[in-house]
């Protein structure tokens, strides 16, 4: 019994590369004072500022799929890999700010101006001759006398001197703390997301062949299935300084990777194999649609040519076309037999395209020419497919499967011998065959899938898998792809349940807690 899968759809399930096509198949310190410095003998005069600031938010960004010289293109590596930092600094307006705290300091004049008006008065009393004096009240009311008013201003200039001074010391002090903040935050920030971003460390930054060996890793499994992270169309935001940490972690687990499809320029993880010096072998793969008249197929095979033709085959183990063709094919045509009329249809589109891939390597004159294959659900290979094909990858789940995670083992090896191998062997061309996925999801996003009516998702299930399954199979012989390398979100957001969960370590490149990696060491 092999994994169920709904109807094909032109993103079917669990399709990472499907090109979602719905043709036919054929981002300084600033200060604003708005002070009124004049010292007019106001004692109530005032000023007002503000100061903000932005710290740039710099971004690192090195795509796989870009169109700019020195990165990887739609069409392959066209030269050295370079950062590309955009940043956006710009500066907080602090003129409504200044306007309000103007306005404020007229107000404060016309609220408290004062004057000092020294009035001088007569009586009407006469002493002879029409003389007029001042009243003694009047005298006492005449004011200060002028070296008073000379050090009464003395003093209000003094005031003025002393509040203006504190209160610029006062202005200095929350800029300087604001200042502080955002920077202090902004160094945070900068420390996190380079801890966060750098999954292993390297004794030379700029040398990713020099990165550390983590001890709780061993090369214990005979392969692992893998897909760079965003490589899903039209997106494709994968990055090559993530693909070489994934490499530079995966190298410590196995030497050999299969690939789903092509788009989104996954073939260039050759390059991360390059730079990091690793002794790896990857299956890459043409993700094929069967209704889109062969537009994802070509699209993917020229990527791989391109590939081919800029790093040889020197790490390429195979080229594989199709990923679960015939059980999508199957499935949209309402038929489940891939040897039926309807599985000899869908055959024929599919070895087709193995065909021309065949052409496309033989017209390259290779020095080594890889072997061509096809990957689909275990018990879905149409007889005259693998007849045109040097291997086969078969899913086996025992989680589909509805069995328990103790017994999930040997259900596996079980299943692969009698459906895959034993009918491959008795072709006349004898096709290798291999597991192309197996393994056990550590969780669900919902309630309703976290059993699968026999045992729970959860990691203490997928260590049973790994104790019981891994280094039996290497002593056996089964050739096997572990499903898989880390969780996929993008698998969760779109189908839910235990699709996204199936990953040794997170989708942030850690090892899962409660998981221990074999010590056994796989051919």
């Amino acid at each position: 019994m092999s994994r169920p899968y709904p109807p094909y759809q032109d993103n079917p399930r669990g399709d990472p590369f499907a090109d979602g096509s719905t043709t036919a198949r054929g981002s300084s310190y600033d200060q604003n004072y708005a002070d009124r410095n004049d010292y007019n003998y106001d004692p109530y005069d005032s000023h007002s500022g503000n100061g903000a600031t932005r710290i740039p938010d710099h971004s690192d960004n090195i795509p796989l799929q870009t169109s700019n010289a020195g990165d990887f293109s739609n069409r392959g590596y066209t030269g050295l890999p370079h950062n590309e930092s955009q940043a956006d600094l710009s500066l907080a307006n602090p003129a409504g700010y200044a306007a309000a705290g103007a306005g404020a300091a007229a107000a404060g004049r016309a609220s408290y101006s004062s004057g000092f008006v020294m009035e001088r008065g007569y009586s009407n009393n006469a002493l002879g001759g029409g003389q007029s004096y001042p009243s003694s009240s009047s005298v006492l009311d005449s004011g200060p006398s002028p070296w008073l008013q000379h050090q009464q201003k003395g003093q209000q200039r003094s005031r003025l001197l002393i509040w203006g001074s504190v209160l610029v010391v006062i202005g200095l002090v929350i800029i300087g703390i604001v200042v502080g903040v955002v920077v202090s935050n902004n160094r945070k920030k900068s420390s996190d997301s380079s801890s966060s971003s750098s999954a292993v460390n390297q004794t030379d930054p700029n040398d990713p062949s020099t990165f550390v060996k983590d001890s709780n890793l061993h090369q214990a499994f005979y392969g692992l299935a893998y897909t760079p992270e965003n490589s899903q169309l039209p997106g494709c935001g994968n990055k090559l300084s993530e693909v070489i940490q994934d490499i530079q972690l995966i190298s410590q687990l196995t030497k050999r990777i299969r690939l789903y499809g092509s788009d989104c320029n996954q073939t260039a993880l050759l390059e991360a194999i390059k730079q990091t010096k690793v002794d790896m072998q990857v299956f890459i793969g043409n993700y094929p649609i069967p209704t889109d008249g062969g537009t994802a197929y070509r699209r993917q095979r020229d990527i791989m040519k391109e590939a081919i033709q800029t790093y040889g085959t020197d790490h390429i183990a195979g080229v594989t076309v199709g990923n679960e063709f015939m059980l999508n094919y199957l499935s949209a045509n309402g038929a489940t037999d891939p040897n039926s009329a309807t599985g000899d249809t869908g055959a024929a589109l599919l070895i087709a395209d193995i065909q021309d891939t065949r052409d496309m390597l033989s017209a390259l004159n290779l020095a080594t020419t890889p072997p061509v294959g096809t990957s689909d659900a275990g018990s879905y290979f149409n007889t005259k497919v693998l007849e045109a094909v040097d291997y086969g990858l078969a899913n086996v789940h025992p989680w589909f499967a509805n069995v328990t995670a103790e017994t999930a083992a040997s259900w596996t090896t079980n299943f692969f011998q009698e459906q895959n191998v034993d009918v491959a062997a008795r072709l006349s061309n004898t096709p290798k065959m291999y597991i192309a996925e197996t393994g056990w999801p550590t969780q669900s996003s919902d309630a309703g899938n976290a059993n699968n009516g026999a045992s729970t998702a959860s990691i203490a299930n997928l260590q049973t898998f790994i104790d019981t399954f891994v280094c039996q199979a290497n002593t056996a012989g089964v050739p096997y792809f572990f499903f898989e390398f880390s969780d996929e979100p993008w698998k969760d957001a779109q189908f839910g349940g235990v699709e996204g969960w199936w990953g040794l370590f997170t989708s942030s490149r850690k090892l899962k807690d409660g998981i221990t990696i074999p010590t056994c060491t796989a051919p």
